[in-house]
């Protein structure tokens, strides 16, 4: 096994119990913003009742509730935020760390899985309704010009737009001949050579590509690989090519 796929599983020896907590969106970009500047908040575990449940809640620290950018207003991330507790349920779940080196370690099994929820609050509700308002924005919106606009310059029509509107003019330019009449232009032309691409035909008959290939494979076979790769001739049975000259013995 390469060293990029070793597991260091110092944390399994040590029986490391860890837990598995799901945070608002908004929290953990917060956390983010704190990245060497210490703690971002403090956790208090406490047990009460006479099943000594525990109850469990997250403080943000004050300095990282400040959230900028929604809708160019400055709004304030709630702090208290309790936590509910659920159950692991049976599962075998672990938490795994890669360094900058790939080097992968296990942290620990998890023992507790949890929910951290911002407790109701003003500036909670004002957080979501700003962004459900965010969120609920077109990407694009229309706008009344006041005068109209004399600096712009429209963009050069692409190549392969020109080569299609040029393709479609000339297509439309040609039309279809009657099939007996495509066909007669079509012998003729195969009893001077034995091998033609698409595109001379197409000048000989001057049809439509379309409507060409459904007569050519009515009498014809087309050549994908050889010599003659990529070029139609006649079936067996409709060939009839000029002979040779015969010199008198």
């Amino acid at each position: 096994m390469s060293e990029k796929n070793e597991v260091d599983l110092t944390g399994a020896k040590l029986n490391t119990g860890v837990w598995l907590v799901k945070v608002p969106k908004y929290l953990s970009q917060q956390w983010a913003k704190a990245t060497g500047r210490g703690e971002v908040g403090k956790l208090r575990i406490s047990k009460k009742g006479n099943q000594g449940k525990a109850e469990v809640s997250f403080t943000l620290n004050e300095e990282l509730t400040i959230i900028e950018g929604i809708e160019d207003k400055t709004v304030s991330a709630p702090r208290e935020h309790p936590f509910t507790m659920q159950s692991v349920g049976g599962q075998t779940l672990a938490v795994f760390t890669e360094s900058s080196s790939d080097k992968i370690a296990l942290e620990g099994v998890v023992v507790q899985r949890a929910e951290c929820r911002p407790a109701v609050s003003e500036s909670y509700m004002k957080l979501k309704r700003l962004q459900i308002e965010e969120s609920s924005k077109p990407s694009r919106l229309s706008q009344q010009l006041a005068k109209p606009v004399t600096n712009y310059k429209p963009v050069s029509n692409h190549e392969y737009n020109r080569e299609y509107e040029k393709k479609k003019k000339e297509e439309g330019k040609r039309a279809r001949a009657d099939k007996p009449q495509v066909l007669d232009m079509l012998f003729s032309a195969f009893e001077k050579h034995q091998y033609y691409n698409i595109k001379d035909l197409v000048d000989i008959t001057k049809q439509p590509v379309i409507y060409l290939k459904e007569i050519l494979r009515d009498i014809g076979i087309y050549n994908v690989k050889g010599t003659h790769k990529n070029t139609w001739e006649l079936k067996p049975e409709y060939r009839h090519y000029q002979a040779e000259e015969k010199t008198d013995e």
